[in-house]
């Protein structure tokens, strides 16, 4: 299982772009993430492309 948080799908662009201060809105959301914004939904591609690879191959698990 994958916990990525909140990711910029359409439908969270769309929800963003609704709010009254859309830049403060993602700003907030932001300073909950540790990299301090929302993720791209290419970068999760791109990690479950490595752990099905077997350069993950050593993972057993994390949190």
């Amino acid at each position: 299982m994958i916990h990525n948080g909140w990711i910029d799908t359409d439908l969270n662009v769309k929800f963003i772009e609704s709010m009254p201060d859309p830049v403060g809105f993602r700003r907030t959301i932001g300073k909950i993430r540790p990299v301090g914004r929302t993720g791209k939904p290419e970068e999760v591609a791109s990690l479950v492309v490595w752990l099905a690879s077997s350069e993950s191959s050593f993972v057993t698990g994390q949190v």
